[in-house]
């Protein structure tokens, strides 16, 4: 698993066996959604297997597609740090294999295992980061 989640990339393989605990594993069908925009975020996913098509709602014309994402992704990043409602709905194209961690259970990682909860605080980081940048190379190539 840490060769394809980015997210663990920063552990050594005896820490994921201590933090395997906080996970759960999830399923979602095509055509199902993860979350839908403005409800509450209490989770990260992370795509094991599958595809999930990520949407944000416009002014203009419903809503649009920002991005597709699959296995090694992880989507909901933000609801480990500030649990604010969710800035997009996510939908699954494919069967989708899921592992969860909520922002309860992070944080009791973090209080359970500091050291481990920072290196997978530096994975979320980088992970955010390469997707920022991205976006503002997409930006940049529209004007």
């Amino acid at each position: 698993m840490k060769q394809e989640l980015r997210f663990f990339s920063f552990l050594k393989e005896a820490e994921l066996d201590d933090i395997a605990p906080y996970f759960e594993c999830r399923q979602i069908q095509p055509g199902q959604y993860l979350w839908k925009e403005h409800t509450p975020g209490t989770y990260i996913a992370l795509i094991i297997n599958g595809r999930v098509e990520v949407r944000k709602e416009t002014d203009l014309k419903g809503s649009v597609v920002v991005g597709v994402y699959s296995r090694g992704a992880s989507i909901g990043e933000l609801s480990l740090l500030d649990g604010s409602q969710r800035s997009e709905s996510v939908l699954a194209l494919d069967h989708v294999d899921l592992v969860f961690l909520t922002k309860e259970c992070f944080q009791r990682l973090i209080s359970d295992h500091p050291a481990t909860g920072v290196r997978l605080l530096e994975g979320l980081l980088m992970t955010v980061s390469r997707r920022l940048k991205k976006s503002f190379e997409r930006l940049a190539a529209i004007f």
